[in-house]
């Protein structure tokens, strides 16, 4: 029998334990997407770098145990692993506190990464990893790594004060695709000053923030997230209005990265726009109707993609 070779998609940045009032979970925006880029059929890997000690130790096997390779997942005997303090009192809008000086703050650039790269459908990268210069060093030399015909994406995902200019304009000119939520595109208008009317929290206002930045950065795909109100999908020729899936929100918790991954899957697939947004709407609401963000959805998206095929 002939061997299948899965697409590979990276998840470069932070793997770490978001800890809730009653529990702490698996985490981290790019490891997120890795994860479940893992569920949906394609080879997920996380590249990240957690401490030498027990929660190390714990998500290390979590991802065994979810049969991830874990070849990327460095080991630091300086720094601890990294936590973020989730507050869920609002579970459709959590708030982070993202606790500094953590292992995935000191990624480094190594061979295995660099092999990895080198067969890699896709990379997701975001800009809360780029904190730290020398993570942000590996994260963009990993970038420039990445083979011809690997689609670089770039899940914005503001944190904090953990952004600057100079970071997100080069993210921008570095990705293929663009993911970020309506409220990142009020401060991205902002922080690169656009045009008044790209900060506008509407349809309008999000395609028009969209074809700047496609014009500035030379991005070809700008996708908006809106929660229960789907998404906003806009290629260099056409755009994709695309309707929410209505659920009961556990905690939004990782929703979006579980969105990323399957408009990622799609992609790679070669499905059409209509379809990448569908499918990611529909992945990112069942993971916003569980708990944590890296829940096992194996059954879901097999009936989903049952679904589709009928």
């Amino acid at each position: 029998m002939a061997e299948v070779h899965l697409p590979t998609v990276i998840g470069l940045g932070e793997l770490l334990w978001d800890c809730f009032p009653d529990s702490r979970r698996p985490g981290g925006a790019p490891a997120n997407v890795a994860f479940h880029a893992n569920q949906l059929g394609c080879r997920g890997l996380v590249c990240s770098r957690v401490g030498c000690d027990p929660l190390g130790d714990e998500l290390v096997a979590f991802l065994v145990q979810q049969g991830l390779e874990t070849t990327l997942i460095q080991r630091d005997e300086e720094r601890p692993t990294g936590t973020v303090t989730v507050d869920v009192s609002r579970p459709e809008h959590p708030r982070f506190t993202i606790h500094e000086n953590a292992a995935w703050d000191y990624l480094a650039f190594e061979p295995s990464l660099e092999k990895a790269l080198g067969e890699a459908a896709a990379v997701c990268f975001g800009t809360l990893a780029q904190r730290s210069a020398t993570s942000r060093a590996t994260i963009g030399r990993a970038i420039r790594a990445v083979p011809p015909g690997c689609l670089v994406v770039y899940d914005v995902n503001l944190r904090q004060h953990f952004y600057h200019r100079e970071w997100v304009e080069a993210s921008l000119r570095a990705s293929h695709v663009v993911k970020l939520n309506g409220e990142e595109t009020v401060e991205l208008s902002r922080l690169l000053e656009l045009d008044s009317r790209c900060a506008v929290a509407n349809t309008e206002g999000h395609l028009a923030f969209a074809r700047a930045i496609q014009e500035r950065f030379g991005v070809h795909t700008v996708c908006v997230t809106r929660g229960e109100r789907g998404c906003l999908l806009v290629a260099q020729e056409t755009a994709v209005d695309a309707p929410g899936v209505e659920i009961d929100v556990v905690d939004a918790v990782g929703a979006g990265d579980a969105f990323t991954a399957a408009l990622i899957a799609a992609r790679v697939r070669g499905w059409s726009l209509q379809e990448q947004a569908a499918f990611a709407n529909a992945v990112g609401a069942m993971v916003a109707s569980r708990s944590g963000a890296m829940p096992i959805l194996g059954d879901e998206i097999a009936r989903w993609l049952a679904s589709r095929d009928r």
